[in-house]
């Protein structure tokens, strides 16, 4: 299973990839919403998204409706 992680902070990210490895997960990063959206149109996968809300450039909640815009409703 693959998990996406979206957060501006580079410490974070790093907590929350390190927990969803131990758990068997296999992670990407992004430090915004920008690059998470960059990301999945350049043909990464995921089944788990973890979004922090308050990010520069572009939150997380423009991110949930972004994705299944551009998926058909389908999520990551």
């Amino acid at each position: 299973m693959r998990a996406l992680i979206i957060d501006d902070a580079r410490v974070m990210r790093r907590i929350v990839a390190t927990t969803l490895r131990d758990l068997g997960f296999e992670t990407a990063e992004a430090g915004d919403g920008r690059q998470a959206l960059d990301l999945l149109e350049a043909g990464e996968r995921c089944d788990l998204a973890c979004v922090d809300w308050d990010m520069p450039v572009m939150a997380g909640l423009p991110v949930v409706p972004a994705v299944r815009a551009r998926r058909g409703g389908r999520g990551l």
